[in-house]
């Protein structure tokens, strides 16, 4: 079980209040979230300067490591993906640690494939030799990361290439969900999988509500950040700002949506969101 965010907008944007100093931040609950869970086993953040994402990982518990602050106050970016990590697959180690990249493309988990070392194999056997190789850690949400792009690339999107089309994206994910959770239901799991996927290639972003929480807000206009009072954002004149935020649970207090169970989250390259059952 993890806690994880994500920010899709379309001018560079500050994150430092959020992951840092929000009345329930992504550091705040690496310590204890809403349910007095902690999750101190490593930390990730991701974030796009250009095509490809930058990404900083430590194991080691958000609150008790300032280089997550240090991380977070340098962050201006148009898409992030921020990720803490309570271990269930796989030791405490920066190789187990969210969120994993490839090429353009960041994934981070919330959740756990219950019946994981069951069905390691065939992931591993559906997974495309070459995206294989680039697995470090041994968590089944980097094996579940590298089977999805074998399944993109079958679908017909290219995981090294750019512009992928996000309904087939969605439709991708929603199959390979239920694909997921049916093998490893049949493998005699003892308790149901949890799904909450989050994908982005730095223009689209798309996630997954499957048996944990995740809320959603858009944030149109400038505003006054409500934690420091200043605006987040480099803005260009002209430009009307937009945001889709993300996140296991709400951060702030402004007016978070719920995703529903079973709802895919899907944002396009002009930061529109759509929730599809």
């Amino acid at each position: 079980m993890c806690r994880l965010y994500g920010l899709r907008a379309n001018e560079p944007t500050k994150v430092e209040c959020t992951l840092v100093y929000a009345q329930n931040a992504l550091m705040a609950q690496s310590q204890a979230d809403l349910r007095g869970v902690s999750h101190p086993d490593g930390w990730g953040i991701g974030f796009y300067e250009g095509p490809r994402a930058t990404i900083e990982r430590r194991d080691t518990a958000a609150h008790e490591d300032l280089h997550f602050s240090v991380t977070a106050e340098r962050v201006y970016a148009e898409t992030v993906v921020a990720h803490v990590r309570r271990a269930t697959v796989g030791s405490n180690s920066q190789a187990n640690t969210h969120p994993f990249c490839y090429r353009n493309w960041t994934f981070a988990h919330n959740g756990t494939v219950t019946a994981f070392e069951r069905i390691r194999t065939t992931l591993e056997q559906q997974t495309e030799e070459d995206l294989l190789d680039q697995r470090r850690g041994t968590t089944d949400s980097e094996l579940v990361f590298y089977w999805l792009l074998s399944r993109m690339s079958a679908a017909g999107l290219d995981p090294n290439g750019t512009g992928a089309r996000l309904e087939l994206l969605v439709e991708v994910l929603r199959e390979a969900v239920a694909y997921l959770d049916d093998l490893n239901d049949r493998a005699g799991a003892e308790n149901p999988a949890k799904l909450n996927f989050l994908l982005t290639d730095g223009s689209i972003l798309v996630a997954t509500r499957f048996r944990h929480s995740l809320y959603w807000l858009v944030r149109e206009g400038i505003h006054d950040c409500e934690i420091c009072g200043i605006p987040h954002v480099h803005h260009q004149p002209g430009v009307d700002y937009r945001a889709v935020v993300l996140a296991s649970e709400p951060i702030t207090h402004e007016s978070w949506h719920e995703v529903p169970e079973g709802g895919v989250l899907a944002v396009d390259h002009t930061v529109h969101a759509e929730v599809y059952p």
